[in-house]
Protein backbone atom coordinates (compact mmCIF):
# COMPACT_ATOMS: atom_id res chain seq x y z
CA UNK A 1 0.00 0.00 0.00
CA UNK A 2 2.99 2.35 1.32
CA UNK A 3 4.88 1.45 -2.63
CA UNK A 4 1.47 2.37 -4.42
CA UNK A 5 1.05 5.92 -2.85
CA UNK A 6 4.53 6.51 -3.53
CA UNK A 7 4.92 5.43 -7.11
CA UNK A 8 1.31 7.28 -8.41
CA UNK A 9 3.17 10.59 -8.35
CA UNK A 10 6.17 9.38 -10.30
CA UNK A 11 3.47 7.54 -12.53
CA UNK A 12 1.89 10.68 -12.39
CA UNK A 13 4.84 11.94 -14.18
CA UNK A 14 5.83 9.26 -16.40
CA UNK A 15 2.84 8.08 -18.04
CA UNK A 16 1.89 11.79 -20.01
CA UNK A 17 5.77 12.27 -20.53
CA UNK A 18 5.65 8.60 -22.43
CA UNK A 19 2.31 9.83 -24.56
CA UNK A 20 3.70 12.95 -25.52
CA UNK A 21 7.36 10.88 -26.64
CA UNK A 22 4.82 8.28 -28.39
CA UNK A 23 2.78 11.37 -30.20
CA UNK A 24 6.25 12.54 -31.30
CA UNK A 25 7.69 10.03 -32.63
CA UNK A 26 4.49 7.89 -34.38
CA UNK A 27 3.90 11.64 -36.73
CA UNK A 28 7.45 11.29 -38.10
CA UNK A 29 6.83 8.39 -40.26
CA UNK A 30 4.60 9.05 -43.04
CA UNK A 31 1.15 6.51 -43.90
CA UNK A 32 2.01 4.41 -46.23
CA UNK A 33 -1.19 4.67 -48.98
CA UNK A 34 -0.38 8.63 -49.85
CA UNK A 35 0.08 9.91 -53.28
CA UNK A 36 -2.28 8.52 -56.39
CA UNK A 37 -3.31 5.17 -57.04
CA UNK A 38 -5.57 4.61 -60.33
CA UNK A 39 -5.85 8.67 -60.42
CA UNK A 40 -7.47 8.30 -57.06
CA UNK A 41 -6.15 9.74 -53.87
CA UNK A 42 -6.91 7.73 -50.88
CA UNK A 43 -9.54 7.11 -49.21
CA UNK A 44 -10.38 8.62 -45.86
CA UNK A 45 -10.54 6.15 -42.91
CA UNK A 46 -13.64 5.94 -40.77
CA UNK A 47 -12.32 8.10 -37.97
CA UNK A 48 -13.39 12.04 -38.59
CA UNK A 49 -9.88 13.41 -38.96
CA UNK A 50 -9.56 13.42 -42.44
CA UNK A 51 -11.39 15.31 -45.45
CA UNK A 52 -11.37 14.29 -49.42
CA UNK A 53 -13.11 15.73 -52.34
CA UNK A 54 -13.10 12.36 -53.83
CA UNK A 55 -14.73 10.79 -50.58
CA UNK A 56 -18.69 10.11 -51.19
CA UNK A 57 -19.77 10.24 -47.39
CA UNK A 58 -21.02 13.62 -46.03
CA UNK A 59 -19.03 13.65 -42.97
CA UNK A 60 -15.42 13.23 -44.66
CA UNK A 61 -16.21 15.32 -48.43
CA UNK A 62 -15.10 18.58 -49.11
CA UNK A 63 -14.97 20.47 -52.54
CA UNK A 64 -12.37 20.32 -54.78
CA UNK A 65 -10.46 23.55 -55.65
CA UNK A 66 -11.44 24.90 -59.32
CA UNK A 67 -9.19 24.23 -61.76
CA UNK A 68 -8.53 27.44 -63.93
CA UNK A 69 -5.88 27.69 -66.62
CA UNK A 70 -3.21 24.80 -67.14
CA UNK A 71 -2.06 22.12 -64.51
CA UNK A 72 1.14 23.66 -63.88
CA UNK A 73 -0.78 27.33 -63.94
CA UNK A 74 -2.93 25.94 -61.04
CA UNK A 75 -0.30 24.31 -58.95
CA UNK A 76 1.96 27.41 -59.27
CA UNK A 77 -1.05 29.69 -57.80
CA UNK A 78 -1.18 26.74 -55.13
CA UNK A 79 1.95 25.85 -54.35
CA UNK A 80 2.35 30.07 -53.72
CA UNK A 81 -0.35 29.72 -50.90
CA UNK A 82 0.90 26.90 -49.47
CA UNK A 83 4.56 28.22 -49.34
CA UNK A 84 2.73 31.71 -47.17
CA UNK A 85 1.33 28.77 -44.52
CA UNK A 86 3.09 29.34 -41.50
CA UNK A 87 4.05 25.47 -39.71
CA UNK A 88 3.66 24.15 -43.71
CA UNK A 89 6.13 22.53 -45.86
CA UNK A 90 5.77 21.18 -49.59
CA UNK A 91 7.38 17.47 -49.60
CA UNK A 92 6.55 15.92 -53.08
CA UNK A 93 6.09 17.95 -55.67
CA UNK A 94 5.28 16.29 -59.48
CA UNK A 95 3.53 17.29 -62.36
CA UNK A 96 -0.33 16.84 -61.09
CA UNK A 97 0.18 16.14 -57.74
CA UNK A 98 1.32 18.04 -54.75
CA UNK A 99 2.00 16.48 -51.12
CA UNK A 100 2.20 18.91 -48.53
CA UNK A 101 2.50 18.34 -44.27
CA UNK A 102 1.75 20.75 -42.00
CA UNK A 103 2.29 20.70 -38.36
CA UNK A 104 -0.06 22.50 -35.54
CA UNK A 105 1.99 25.03 -33.16
CA UNK A 106 1.42 22.99 -29.82
CA UNK A 107 1.72 19.80 -29.95
CA UNK A 108 3.84 19.24 -33.05
CA UNK A 109 1.00 16.97 -34.93
CA UNK A 110 1.57 16.00 -38.18
CA UNK A 111 -1.23 16.15 -40.80
CA UNK A 112 -0.66 15.06 -44.67
CA UNK A 113 -2.24 16.85 -47.48
CA UNK A 114 -2.05 16.24 -50.73
CA UNK A 115 -3.69 17.65 -53.92
CA UNK A 116 -4.52 16.11 -57.42
CA UNK A 117 -5.06 17.95 -61.03
CA UNK A 118 -8.35 16.18 -62.28
CA UNK A 119 -7.75 18.20 -65.76
CA UNK A 120 -10.84 15.94 -67.36
CA UNK A 121 -12.93 17.17 -64.44
CA UNK A 122 -11.30 20.96 -64.28
CA UNK A 123 -10.72 20.41 -60.31
CA UNK A 124 -7.60 19.75 -57.80
CA UNK A 125 -8.86 17.43 -55.70
CA UNK A 126 -7.37 17.45 -52.35
CA UNK A 127 -7.31 15.06 -48.83
CA UNK A 128 -6.08 16.54 -45.67
CA UNK A 129 -5.39 14.21 -42.95
CA UNK A 130 -3.86 13.81 -39.33
CA UNK A 131 -1.40 10.95 -38.80
CA UNK A 132 -2.56 10.07 -35.18
CA UNK A 133 -5.58 10.29 -33.08
CA UNK A 134 -8.95 9.98 -34.24
CA UNK A 135 -11.00 13.28 -34.14
CA UNK A 136 -9.02 16.60 -35.51
CA UNK A 137 -11.63 19.18 -34.03
CA UNK A 138 -12.12 20.39 -37.87
CA UNK A 139 -8.56 21.14 -38.41
CA UNK A 140 -8.54 19.01 -41.60
CA UNK A 141 -11.98 20.59 -42.63
CA UNK A 142 -10.66 24.67 -41.27
CA UNK A 143 -7.43 23.88 -43.42
CA UNK A 144 -8.55 22.82 -46.53
CA UNK A 145 -11.04 25.78 -46.56
CA UNK A 146 -8.51 28.47 -45.54
CA UNK A 147 -6.58 27.01 -48.18
CA UNK A 148 -9.14 27.11 -50.87
CA UNK A 149 -10.18 30.84 -49.66
CA UNK A 150 -6.49 31.73 -50.25
CA UNK A 151 -6.35 29.76 -53.72
CA UNK A 152 -9.52 31.58 -54.92
CA UNK A 153 -7.79 35.30 -54.02
CA UNK A 154 -4.91 34.28 -56.00
CA UNK A 155 -6.74 33.86 -59.00
CA UNK A 156 -7.57 30.55 -58.74
CA UNK A 157 -11.45 30.81 -58.54
CA UNK A 158 -12.16 33.17 -61.45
Amino acid sequence: MIRTRKLAPVLALIVPIAVLIVYRILPSMPPGNLGVVESRLASCPDSPNCVSSQSEDAEHRVEPLPLRGSASEALGRLRSVLETMPRTRIVDEQEYYLHVVATSLVFGFVDDVEFLVGEDEQVIHVRSASRVGHSDLGVNRDRVERIREAYERSGGGE
